[in-house]
């Protein structure tokens, strides 16, 4: 579980926002505020447990000198181990505060209780060989061990793995969540991640999903005012009526499937009666259907194919000066030339991407959060990166970052589902139709519990979105 809503900031970001604070308030009345949230939150897990806290030499050790004194103060049984000397002036004034024993990390006794900190924001090698597996026989031993800001032994800006244990049941984040919380082995590593409101002002383009704020349709609204989808059909129609059905469920006030047979036999068949079907043969016919200028938004690309008749199809959608979603066989088909393609639209785009589909598109060097930025600049398109770690990424710089959704979701037409949701939100004009989209999806899929297949996830569409009226 992520904070919703809460400003991501990298280690840089975060220096600059302390430096700043340091500069008008002493450091040392910070660290105490930081180190007075994290015994707050020790003190509400441990129960009367015998603590080990875990001091490492930077500013993070000093931190949780601070948590040891007042866990001790407040009357639980606190030890103190040490991974090394304080070497900053902060971190030694708070072990001067603490004036009790301070033992060796590499003798350090387990206890159920651990709080890990060693090393916080900032880090970007691995872990000295000592220290990591020290570390993880420790974490492993306690019944609950909490990380100070992030655990030992992730990379704050990209979460790649430098070491950090297994088995940390809660990170308790200083003022701002960190790349690390929402991305990569973070996801795994750093359990529960709470946030500490430690009076360091933050001011970020970045932040976690959070629900969305939707409204019911008003008394005079109609099919048309409420969105009208239109969803392109392919070689593989169960795809394109799977993302019509999320379309209609996600609050699309009319969803029409462009397909090849309207008549109910073939690709066009199947599904519910109020999906209307239109005949397109080709490119060309699209291109003509396209002219009406009271569709809201188009979705190409989930079962398209990839022949001659396919690529037709996507040349009239790229050309309809009309809201585009591109999902699936779309963006496979655009490849390398997705940039090209995409900066001589007029209209808005969406792209929704996994990471197969992106790697052929985009370059993806760098940490996640920075290649769908990248990506985004370049196509001028809002970019949907999926996966576990869903990063959203406007081309204005807006990031919006889903970690911890249903790990159900890993099942084939969910992608499908998604990009039918995107579009219904985008017909209807919402201007944060990304990240509504995302949430009511993850919503749905926490609502359908375990082992749900894709065609589930639309009837609890409309409960997600009665969530967030």
């Amino acid at each position: 579980m992520i904070p919703p809503g809460a400003p991501i900031v990298t280690a840089a970001r975060m220096r600059a926002a302390e430096e700043a604070l340091f500069r008008r308030e002493p450091q040392l009345d910070v660290m105490e505020r930081a180190g007075a949230a994290v015994a707050r939150a020790v003190a509400r897990f441990a129960r009367g447990s015998p603590i080990l806290v875990l001091a490492g030499p930077g500013n993070n050790g000093g931190d949780a000198y601070v948590a040891a004194r007042l866990l001790k103060a407040a009357g639980h049984d606190v030890a103190v181990a040490a991974g090394g000397e304080p070497g900053t002036p902060a971190a030694r004034a708070m072990l001067e505060r603490w004036g009790g024993e301070v033992g060796s990390l590499y003798q350090a006794r387990p206890r159920p209780v651990l709080v890990d900190g060693l090393f916080g924001t900032g880090l970007t090698r691995p872990l000295e060989r000592g220290i990591a597996p020290v570390l993880a026989e420790l974490v492993a031993a306690a019944r609950f061990a909490l990380a100070i800001d992030l655990p030992s032994g992730l990379a704050t800006d990209s979460g790649a793995d430098l070491g950090a244990p297994r088995g940390i049941d809660a990170t308790l984040a200083l003022g701002a969540l960190k790349p690390a919380h929402v991305l990569g082995a973070g996801l795994e590593r750093c359990g529960q991640v709470l946030l500490a409101d430690i009076g360091i002002p933050v001011e970020s383009d970045w932040r976690s999903v959070a629900r969305p704020r939707l409204a019911a349709p008003g008394p005079r609204a109609h099919k048309y005012s409420r969105g009208l989808v239109v969803v392109v059909e392919g070689d593989m129609p169960g795809a394109a009526r799977l993302a019509a059905h999320a379309a209609m469920a996600g609050g699309a006030g009319y969803t029409i499937l462009a397909c090849r047979d309207e008549g109910g036999g073939g690709g066009g068949g199947g599904g519910p009666d109020a999906l209307v079907r239109h005949r397109i043969a080709n490119g060309d016919d699209l291109a003509d259907f396209l002219t009406e200028k009271r569709i809201g938004g188009i979705l190409i690309g989930p079962g398209l194919g990839r022949d001659r008749r396919a690529e037709g199809l996507l040349k009239a959608a790229l050309g309809a000066e009309l809201p585009l979603i591109l999902d699936g066989d779309a963006l496979t088909l655009l490849g390398k030339s997705a940039t090209a393609w995409l900066q001589r639209r007029t209209a808005a785009t969406w792209l929704t991407p996994h990471e197969g589909e992106f790697g052929r598109m985009f370059e993806s060097d760098g940490d996640k959060i920075s290649q769908t930025l990248a990506a985004a600049s370049e196509s001028r398109a809002t970019v949907i990166h999926k996966g576990a770690d869903t990063v959203i990424a406007a081309p204005r710089g807006e990031v919006r970052v889903l970690a911890g959704a249903s790990s159900w979701l890993s099942t084939a037409g969910t992608g499908d589902i998604l990009a039918g949701t995107l579009a219904a939100q985008v017909a209807t004009g919402n201007k944060n139709a990304a990240e509504t989209a995302v949430w009511l999806h993850a919503r749905a899929a926490a609502l359908a519990g375990p082992a749900f297949i894709a065609d589930a996830l639309p009837m609890h569409l409309p409960q997600a979105i009665a969530e967030c009226l």
